[in-house]
């Protein structure tokens, strides 16, 4: 059986640093319905606080610009997140994707946004071209609803 879309939410944001809990609340309030466990909704909201984090930070250091929330549900219970801006996009995917790199040295990022990304949901996908923006795609699926007695 073919999965369908059966919920899905759009948003777009300006990337002030501020914006960042309100994507994770945005997320949670979507996901609020949907009965996920704590463990769940938990690392939904760290990846995508950390795919906006990295929007704010690197795609649009300086300057401010927008960035879009698409998030779909599927009949199977599973998740589909694109976090996407129109910044600076990453030269280096692959280099970018190494635990502790950051384009950052100096300031307080670990190089590890990626990483917490990959470790929280079930698959991950980067998409970027220099000087047109980055798309972040991440996967969950949410565990089955309990059965009530």
């Amino acid at each position: 059986m073919k999965k369908e879309c059966i919920n899905e939410l759009h948003v777009k944001l300006p990337s002030y640093s501020s914006n960042e809990s309100a994507a994770r609340a945005i997320v949670s309030a979507f996901l609020a319905g949907l009965n996920p466990t704590v463990d769940e909704i938990s690392d939904i909201r760290c990846a995508v606080s950390e795919a906006v984090t990295n929007s704010i930070v690197h795609g649009y250091r300086d300057i401010i610009g927008q960035i879009n929330i698409d998030i779909k549900l599927y009949s199977d219970r599973s998740l589909k997140i694109d976090i996407r801006d129109r910044g600076r996009g990453i030269d280096d995917i692959e280099l970018a994707l190494r635990p502790m790199y950051t384009t950052d040295p100096e300031g307080e990022r670990s190089g590890m946004g990626f990483t917490v990304i990959e470790n929280f949901m079930d698959s991950m996908i980067v998409k970027s071209t220099p000087g047109r923006g980055t798309k972040v795609s991440m996967k969950k699926k949410l565990s089955a609803l309990p059965v009530r007695k």
